[in-house]
C-alpha cells in the first residue's frame, strides 16, 4: 500500500527530505549539503531517508526546488520564444518585452507578432481573431523557436481567443508543441500576464529537466512514486503540470517552510521566520496560508503578477561569513552548503555566525574549542548585531502592534534569540530545521480564479458562486479529493472605474490529493 510520501526542499546550503505517513507523522528526516550538480544531493538524502522507511510503501514524491528562478537570475538555460500578443489595435503602442532587462529579452526573443483579436473585461469580444494571422505567426516561428507564448486581452474573463490560437499553432507545428497560454499562469493585467506567459516558455527547457532529474533520481533508488513539485502558493503540481508550466513554482521555497512552520506548530496566524545557512526570510502567517504580497512581483527584472508570499529577506544565516579586520563587518556573503568544511567549528579557518551562535551558547555542534581564539567583545557583538535585524524583521512584516507568537524554522533558526520585543513566544520545533521539506510533503492540490464580473448581468452570490464552483474543478483536476476540496480564499474587489457594477473576484480552492486516502 503506498502510504508514504516525501518531501524534498532544496535551499542554497542544505538539500532537506522527510518521509510522512497518511497521518501526517514524520517518520525520518535528514539534511545534506546542496551540491553543484543537485540532483547529486537529492539522490542522497533519498538514500539517508529510504534507510529509514519501507521504501515499498512510498506513494508520492514531493519537490521544492529553485532550478526556474535561478535560471532566469542567471539567463541560464533558457528556451528561445515566439511571442503572439492577441490585441490590436488597443495596445499597439507598447510593445512585447516592454520593461526588460536587455540581456534577458534577448535571450528569449523570437518572432514577435501582435493581431487582432481579444475580450473586454466581462468577457464580451472587442475583435474576431485573425486566424489566418495566427497560421501565419506559427510558420514564422518554425524551426527558429523552441516555444511560443500567447496571451490576449483579457483572456482569464474569456480564453477563447487564446484556446483557438493555440490550437491553430499546433496544426501547424505539432501537437507537442510547447504553447503557453496567459490565462493559464497569470492574472489580470495584460502585459504583467503576458511576461509571465514568455517567463514560462523560456522556462521550458528546465521543467523538462526537473522531472527528468528527478524521476532519474527515483530509478536510482529503485523508486516508484507519482511525483509532484510545490508551486508558489504552499500548493501541488503534477509533475505534467510542473513540465507544462515551470513558472508556477518560482517561489516554492519559502512557502514550503511557511506551510511546514504553521503544520508543525499548530499555529493558524503567526510570524515566521526561516534562518537557514544563506539568508533569513520572514513572513506571516493568515488561516495557515502565507499572507500574500500586494505588489507586483519581480523575477529577474521582469513585472508580473504572480501571488507570492509577502516576505522581507535579508543575508543573515548560519554560513554567513564574520570579519574583524579592520572592524566587525557581518555578511551578506555566505560560505553556503560549504559551512561544515568551512565554518571554525568544523575545522575550517572562516568564522561565520554559526560559530558565534556555538560560542554564545545557543547550539551545541561541532568542536567549539576549535573557535576558543574568537573574543569574547566580538561574539557579544555579533550576536547584537543578529539580535537587532531580527527584531526589525519582525517589526516590519507585523500588519499591526500587537504582540504575535513567531515560529522559528530552518538549518540557521539557532540564531532566533528565545526573547524578542513584539512576540509573544518563540516557538520551537524538534523537526524545525526541515519546515521546507515538511511543507512540500503535506502540501495538497489546488485550483484558482482571478476575473471580473459584472454582476449587472446576474446577482452577486450567483457570481461568486460560478467562482467558487470553478475553482474547485480546477482543484479536482489538479488532483484533490473532491469530497474534501474546500474554499480557503475569497477576495472581491470593486472596480470602480469599470462602466457597470464590477469586481475582481480571487477565489482559491484546496485539498488533499485523492490517492493519498
Amino acid at each position: 500500500m503506498s502510504s508514504l510520501r516525501i518531501g524534498i526542499d532544496v535551499g542554497g546550503t542544505n538539500t532537506d527530505a522527510v518521509a510522512v505517513d497518511v497521518q501526517g507523522n514524520v517518520l525520518s528526516s535528514h539534511k545534506s549539503a546542496t551540491t553543484p550538480e543537485v540532483f547529486d544531493g537529492i539522490r542522497a538524502v533519498l538514500a539517508d531517508v529510504l534507510a529509514d522507511v519501507d521504501r515499498g510503501s512510498v506513494g508520492q514524491v514531493m519537490l521544492g526546488t529553485t532550478h526556474p528562478v535561478n535560471a532566469i537570475i542567471r539567463r541560464k538555460d533558457l528556451a528561445r520564444v515566439g511571442i503572439l500578443r492577441i490585441a490590436a489595435p488597443a495596445t499597439l503602442s507598447i510593445s512585447p518585452l516592454a520593461g526588460w532587462p536587455r540581456d534577458l529579452a534577448q535571450a528569449v526573443r523570437g518572432h514577435v507578432e501582435i493581431i487582432r483579436g481579444g475580450h473586454e473585461y466581462e468577457g464580451t469580444e472587442i475583435n474576431p481573431l485573425d486566424e489566418d494571422a495566427v497560421r501565419r505567426f506559427a510558420e514564422e516561428c518554425r524551426d527558429r523557436v523552441d516555444a511560443i507564448a500567447l496571451t490576449g486581452v483579457t483572456s482569464p474573463a474569456n480564453p477563447d481567443h487564446e484556446i483557438r490560437a493555440a490550437q491553430i499553432i499546433r496544426e501547424v507545428l505539432g501537437e507537442d508543441f510547447a504553447v503557453t497560454m496567459g490565462h493559464e499562469v497569470g492574472g489580470l493585467g495584460l502585459l504583467e500576464r503576458e511576461n509571465s506567459a514568455i517567463l514560462n516558455g523560456a522556462l521550458r527547457f528546465v521543467g523538462e529537466g526537473i522531472v527528468t532529474g528527478l524521476e532519474q533520481a527515483l530509478a536510482s533508488h529503485q523508486l516508484e512514486a507519482s511525483i509532484y513539485l510545490t508551486q508558489n502558493d504552499g500548493t501541488l503540481l503534477s509533475a505534467a503540470e510542473a513540465v507544462r508550466r515551470p513558472i508556477l513554482t518560482i517561489g516554492s521555497g519559502p512557502t514550503n517552510s511557511m506551510r511546514g512552520a504553521a503544520y508543525l506548530s499548530g499555529l493558524s496566524d503567526a510570524i515566521v521566520m526561516d534562518v537557514g545557512g544563506t539568508s533569513a526570510d520572514v513572513g506571516l502567517l493568515v488561516d495557515g496560508f502565507p499572507r500574500t504580497s500586494a505588489l507586483a512581483v519581480e523575477i529577474g527584472g521582469v513585472r508580473t503578477n504572480y501571488r507570492m508570499p509577502d516576505l522581507i529577506s535579508i543575508g543573515l544565516g548560519g554560513g554567513t561569513i564574520v570579519r574583524t579586520d579592520p572592524e566587525l563587518s557581518i555578511g551578506p556573503d555566505s560560505v553556503g552548503y560549504r559551512l561544515t568544511e568551512q565554518a571554525l567549528v568544523f575545522g575550517g579557518d572562516i568564522l561565520t555566525l554559526s560559530d558565534l551562535s556555538v560560542l554564545a551558547g545557543r547550539i551545541t555542534m561541532g568542536e567549539p574549542a576549535r573557535a576558543a581564539g574568537v573574543d569574547r567583545a566580538t561574539v557579544d557583538a555579533g550576536i547584537a548585531w543578529v539580535d537587532d535585524r531580527i527584531q526589525v524583521l519582525t517589526d516590519r512584516i507585523k500588519a499591526a502592534r500587537v504582540d504575535m507568537p513567531l515560529i522559528a524554522v530552518g538549518g540557521g533558526a539557532h540564531l532566533i534569540p528565545d526573547k524578542i520585543p513584539g512576540v509573544s513566544t518563540v516557538v520551537r520545533h524538534e523537526h524545525a530545521a526541515v519546515a521546507n521539506a515538511i511543507g512540500a510533503a503535506i502540501a495538497e492540490a489546488s485550483g484558482s480564479v482571478d476575473r471580473a464580473y459584472r454582476f449587472g448581468d446576474s446577482s452577486r452570490e450567483a457570481c461568486l458562486d460560478e467562482a467558487k464552483q470553478a475553482a474547485t474543478e480546477a482543484a479536482v483536476r489538479a488532483g484533490a479529493d473532491p469530497a474534501l476540496v474546500r474554499i480557503t480564499t475569497v477576495n472581491e474587489i470593486p472596480m470602480a472605474y469599470m462602466p457597470g457594477d464590477c469586481a475582481r473576484v480571487q477565489v482559491k480552492a484546496v485539498g488533499p490529493l485523492l490517492d493519498q486516502n
